[in-house]
């Protein structure tokens, strides 16, 4: 009993997120007379495609909140930035689009290492640094653009974050077979790694949780994601998003869980002077963290302006907010350290859920802003008591 109950703290977020899941299902049914669904091939397919951006700059606003419960309000103006540029490029210009896509994620990257710089080793505070950076870099996007907006990107950019596996205009019984195979052999791989995990934990003497557990893990992995091929398969396919989003946080969670400057960052935010007198260059993680910020941020604005065909002044409002609710929501601790990248991405499937569920209800903009901001209260006041709990007992 105590094991389950084990289990169940650990994996709260994901309970909540099924629950959640299950209520809009409910509620949409009963809404629409049962003509709607949260779970329509459609709707799993959009909340993919519109939620995209949130997971790639959750993975990096994770790196920046775990080195002590920092983040960074200027990834919505540099995506509007970066997206001002890439339309000037490719559009204005009618630049290579690979050149161009270069260029964007240089210019990220250098937008996110003139904010880490400051942010490192002038010992400016990060929320001054990224507030700053977000009302300048908001400005240049403007002045980029004069106020307008620049559409028509060529059709081969688009296609990159656009089109859908495995095309071909097979049909839709090509495209459901293709998925729903590729979703049997992720999911059985994926099972396999983590039976393999647990065998060379044994090897090496580790203490290990018991089989059934590790058999249950690995058996709700490969339902979900069998699940989702079903759904998407049914649709369109696999869209080309999904499997840039897949690499993104396979990469990430590889980095923090797996690597020194990973491991590093969780010791930086538990306690920055302990790391630094254990000799962990805390100057240059903190550099890192940002610059990383900028470079996903870059990534971000070429996902968004493929999407809506358009670089305008007023796109990424409100981004910054989107991941940082993702990362508390997903687990990661206001006071830094704690947090994990599939903890995050759950806090964004969530967020996308939420969007999608109140939308789908006929729910206002005003309505959504408010819940999510309840949502994020409640989640970072469950982590401020939990570490309180912890200090007590």
């Amino acid at each position: 009993m105590a094991r389950l109950l084990e289990i169940l703290k650990r994996n709260t977020m994901l309970i909540v997120l099924i629950f959640v899941m299950i209520m809009f299902e409910i509620l949409i049914r009963a809404h629409t007379n049962g003509f709607g669904s949260l779970f329509r091939p459609t709707n799993v397919t959009n909340l993919v495609n519109q939620n995209g951006y949130v997971v790639i700059l959750t993975c990096g606003m994770l790196l920046c909140i775990l080195t002590g419960g920092n983040i960074d309000l200027s990834i919505g103006s540099i995506v509007a930035l970066v997206g001002a540029i890439a339309g000037v490029l490719m559009v204005n210009w009618k630049l290579d689009i690979h050149l161009s896509s270069l260029l964007c994620l240089l210019i990220g990257l250098g937008l996110g290492a003139w904010q880490a710089f400051w942010i490192a080793y002038v010992k400016i505070p990060p929320f001054i640094v990224t507030l700053a950076g977000m009302l300048a870099f908001r400005g240049f996007a403007w002045l980029i653009l004069g106020g307008l907006t620049i559409s028509a990107f060529p059709a081969e950019f688009s296609r990159y974050f656009n089109s859908f596996l495995p095309g071909g205009g097979g049909g839709p019984g090509q495209s459901y077979a293709f998925t729903l195979a590729a979703a049997v052999l992720i999911g059985a791989a994926l099972a396999a790694l983590q039976i393999a995990a647990r065998i060379k934990k044994i090897g090496k003497g580790y203490e290990v949780e018991p089989l059934w557990e590790t058999l249950l893990r690995a058996a709700f992995g490969c339902f979900a994601i069998v699940a989702a091929g079903h759904l998407l398969g049914r649709d369109k396919g696999v869209p080309v998003i999904l499997i840039l989003l897949a690499a993104v946080v396979l990469v990430y969670n590889f980095f923090t869980t797996n690597t020194v400057p990973g491991r590093q960052l969780y010791a930086m935010g538990g306690n920055e002077k302990a790391a630094r007198l254990s000799g962990v260059d805390t100057d240059r993680l903190m550099f890192f963290a940002y610059a990383n910020m900028g470079f996903l941020s870059a990534v971000a604005a070429l996902i968004c302006v493929a999407r809506f065909d358009t670089a305008n002044p007023s796109a990424g409002l409100n981004y910054e907010l989107d991941a940082i609710g993702a990362c508390f929501i997903g687990g990661a601790s206001a006071y830094g350290g704690v947090g994990t990248i599939f903890g995050c991405v759950i806090g964004a499937i969530f967020m996308g859920v939420l969007n999608n569920g109140m939308s789908l209800l006929g729910m206002g903009a005003d309505w959504q802003r408010a819940v999510k901001g309840l949502v994020l209260l409640a989640a970072v006041v469950f982590d401020v008591l939990s570490q309180r709990r912890k200090r007590l007992g």
